[in-house]
């Protein structure tokens, strides 16, 4: 048999150079000078992914880490084993580009200040369309980082962060978050997990003792871990809970008070540990205010959560290049397969996703900035933008990955190819940090109910549909659906009998969101390159996902099939064209 009957791969592909959308995107909402500075380093990345990276990553998944309850006298010094393949891959990311880092301190890459959030998040969406499963452990630690130099003690900074900041291999401290019990996932406030003061050490560190069992620790063998328990005496529920860092290891060298007792069997991500722990009597220090744990915590997941959108972004872009690789390479009765009509329709149904993920991740990224700069409204933007990307995109992703699968067939189950990978790995992100009904929720009760950031949202949405270059039909319609996506959510909100419509109205609110965004990005573009293809995405967006169609009528609309053709074609559209297409 003829191995070139075998359809293509993204194996030796650059995934920045074959990546428009991005490179078009950073350059409207990055500063020209970082982003002429960090080119070279996305190329070196986009080179590592599509080869070395690649090849490492699929080692990785095929011989997961080994726990060794006792070391070779029979001491309980528990260790896991990890393949080589994995220790390239942290030294890649933690040691060479410094994903965990980049964002609190400067030098990271050469950049003289701390590298914006766009530029994180962009480093992140690239790496993940190789290895999904260390990018749990770097986000950890960049965001354990985050929370203890946002609400630590001037002790506890100068003790943790130099070290989990360093991209000296040796020298760093990775992180993690220890929350979930058996007694509690989503419901935090029935934790168990025990705290009791010991006073302040030396260096003037709030010590105290923790007890109990967390049920589901990811990156089971950080050197320090952020741990939420109950001080002795506090009340129940949430509000009881204070927040600690607890270290792996204490200032003598000796081993802290807790032990790994197993590790999790699990369906995807399976480079990296996941595991049980058992803490008995462990030494941790207080982070910040004694009662705003559970609030504290949350500032790490919810940054996590907009992580997991950036993940979902990029592993669909890698489903997307995967699918195209094999439609152009593989023929089929007698033509290319991408030629085939119902592959086409596939295809969009992959592209689409896709782009609205990376659009709304991007501009998340950008608000991220002006909220850290004080911007009120940009705060109530993130606030609700954040559960919105982590609900919708993370879902997305499975279908994405799916229908990427099928594009490559019967070689797509089998785990000598990505696909299987993409398929088992993306179903984490509708689990990690909220299911998809906790985000739902937290989109419609607590971010719209309670602080009404989907009227900031409406607000920013409404300045973007003023770009001068929209279509005025377009901009019409886009207008209405602002207007109607931020009622049904406030009305969501207001009545607690309507929970079983939060996902809807969170999906619609998204699928909005992207519209508007990639309708902006469109018309920019368009001007400014020749390149409305974006225009063309957004009108797709309301034409599948807003619109109702008639379950029994054919798409007669001949626009369809002109926007399919335009942007399979791969090549730049001008907004002349783009207006055409959808007027």
């Amino acid at each position: 048999m003829s191995s070139a009957r075998i359809a293509a791969d993204c194996r030796g592909m650059n995934f920045w150079r074959a990546d428009q959308s991005v490179r078009d995107l950073l350059r409207l909402r990055m500063p020209g000078d970082l982003l002429t500075h960090l080119e070279p380093h996305f190329g070196h990345l986009g080179e590592l992914c599509g080869s070395r990276l690649d090849e490492l990553a699929e080692v990785a998944d095929k011989h997961p880490p080994v726990l060794h309850p006792r070391d070779r006298t029979g001491r309980d010094e528990d260790w896991i084993e990890y393949h080589p393949a994995y220790r390239e891959m942290e030294r890649i990311a933690f040691g060479e580009f410094g994903l965990h880092a980049m964002s609190h301190r400067s030098g990271v890459l050469g950049w003289p200040e701390p590298i914006p959030a766009l530029g994180k998040y962009a480093f992140q969406y690239l790496f993940v369309q190789a290895e999904f499963g260390l990018m749990c452990p770097v986000s950890l630690t960049d965001t354990a980082a985050y929370v203890v130099r946002c609400h630590g003690s001037e002790a506890l900074r100068a003790y943790l962060l130099p070290r989990m900041l360093s991209q000296d291999l040796s020298e760093l401290w990775r992180g993690a978050q220890f929350m979930t019990e058996t007694s509690g996932g989503s419901d935090v406030g029935a934790l168990e997990t025990t705290a009791e003061r010991l006073g302040t050490d030396d260096s003037g560190l709030d010590c105290w003792r923790l007890s109990g069992d967390k049920w589901f620790c990811s990156h089971a063998d950080a050197e320090v871990a952020l741990v939420l328990a109950r001080p002795c005496g506090a009340g129940p529920g949430s509000k009881g809970l204070a927040l600690y860092a607890m270290p792996r290891w204490l200032p003598d060298g000796s081993r802290n008070g807790y032990r790994i007792v197993r590790l999790k069997n699990k369906l995807g991500t399976r480079s990296m540990a996941s595991g049980e722990i058992r803490i008995d009597g462990a030494i941790a220090y207080l982070v910040g205010d004694e009662r705003r744990g559970l609030a504290q915590m949350l500032d790490q997941v919810n940054l996590s959560r907009l992580s997991h959108g950036v993940r979902a972004a990029g592993m669909m872009r890698r489903c997307l290049n995967e699918a195209l690789a094999v439609a152009r390479s593989r023929r089929a009765f007698g033509r290319p397969l991408i030629e085939h009509p119902l592959l086409r329709r596939q295809l969009m149904k992959i592209m689409l996703p896709a782009e609205q993920a990376l659009s709304t991740v991007l501009y998340a990224a950008q608000v991220m900035e002006r909220a850290e700069r004080g911007d009120v409204t940009a705060r109530a933007v993130l606030r609700i933008l954040t559960p919105l990307v982590k609900l919708r995109a993370c879902r997305d992703n499975l279908a994405v990955a799916s229908n990427a699968l099928e594009v490559r067939g019967g070689n797509g189950y089998i785990e000598d190819w990505v696909n299987a990978r993409l398929l088992r790995d993306g179903q984490l992100g509708t689990v990690w940090e909220g299911t998809s009904n906790v985000n739902a929720l937290d989109v419609v009760v607590r971010a719209a109910g309670r602080e009404h950031a989907h009227e900031a949202l409406a607000g920013a949405l409404h300045e973007m549909i003023a770009h001068p270059r929209l279509p005025e039909t377009l901009r019409s319609e886009l207008r209405g659906l602002v207007d109607r996506a931020t009622i049904a959510v406030g009305k969501a909100a207001a009545d607690p009998g309507r929970e079983e419509h939060c996902r809807t109205v969170a999906g619609a609110l998204y699928h909005v969101t992207s519209a508007v965004l990639l309708a902006h990005e469109g018309a920019d573009l368009g001007a400014t390159s020749g390149d409305a293809r974006r225009l063309l995405l957004a009108w797709l967006v309301l034409a599948h996902r807003l619109r109702r169609p008639d379950p029994f009528g054919a798409a007669d609309d001949d626009r369809l099939a002109k926007a399919t053709n335009l942007l399979l074609a791969c090549a730049p559209v001008p907004l002349t064209q783009a207006t055409e297409v959808i007027a």
